[in-house]
């Protein structure tokens, strides 16, 4: 069994060492916190580069009216182990090359799958992952977080330049540091010019700094910078490959309420 396991990880390692997607676990603050995500996967993908978004959160995104038809109701890529349903049924077209997939069943039930419907679960993101070249874990909680938000080696805060934005965005901030995060990268949203988001961050850090004491990271303005480019910057780890090979391999030695093995879960 052990080794069949290990067949599997090797596998999907070698599928992706050929070309990986970034990978990142996303965040949003503010009264547009839906919106102003929607803009950052609008970017990346006016790019003409393929984004998937897996969509932690139950329900349909409703700012996401795209160029497709909304997936069917109720349907999650829980449903699709069995083959019964169609991976593209499942995807939701957001505009362009963009797609939301919904995970909001499948997330949460990683940690109580068979080595079985594991593996077709994987077998899955690794197919989303060969058509995608960013894949945007959509987390439904910054602190309850599944396998699939804590398999992306990064994870990245649109922070609204508003005070609801700076009051969630904080809150969102400790409760990553409470569940182990090292760093979190954020990119400011709806600020009238460069100075005041830059201001915005600054305090921010400021405070962060002073009370939770977990680094920020500055990524840029959402409507402004080229956060692509940003992404694509591999995230910092332990070998130079880790960064291509972190999310599937955190999902192969996940073992619930954020343990790792052999994997600095950050």
């Amino acid at each position: 069994m052990l080794e069949l396991a290990e067949d599997q990880a090797a596998g999907l390692r070698r599928l992706f060492r050929r070309s990986p997607p970034s990978v990142v676990a996303v965040y949003s603050s503010g009264r547009h916190a839906d919106t102003n995500l929607l803009r950052l996967v609008h970017r990346l993908a006016a790019r003409g580069s393929p984004v998937t978004v897996l969509d932690e959160c139950p329900g349909p995104w409703p700012e996401a009216a795209g160029e497709g038809l909304p997936c069917e109701e109720g349907h999650d890529l829980l449903h699709a182990l069995d083959g019964r349903i169609a991976l593209g049924v499942i995807r939701q077209r957001l505009i362009g090359e963009a797609y939301r997939v919904p995970v909001a069943l499948a997330a949460p039930l990683f940690d109580y799958l068979d080595e079985e419907r594991r593996s077709r679960l994987l077998a899955l993101l690794g197919e989303l992952h060969r058509r995608s070249q960013y894949v945007l874990v959509r987390a439904v909680d910054a602190q309850l977080s599944s396998a699939l938000s804590w398999a992306a080696p990064r994870r990245v805060l649109v922070a609204e330049a508003s005070g609801p934005g700076a009051t969630g965005a904080y809150g969102l901030i400790k409760s990553l540091a409470l569940a182990g995060a090292s760093t979190v990268h954020v990119a400011v949203a709806r600020a009238r010019h460069r100075e005041d988001a830059q201001a915005f961050f600054q305090q921010l850090q400021s405070l962060v700094r002073q009370h939770v004491g977990l680094p920020l990271a500055w990524m840029g303005e959402v409507e402004r910078d080229d956060l692509a480019g940003e992404l694509a910057r591999p995230a910092k780890e332990s070998s130079p490959r880790d960064g291509e090979q972190a999310f599937l391999r955190r999902l192969q030695g996940w073992q619930g309420n954020s343990k790792w093995v052999g994997s600095t879960g950050r």
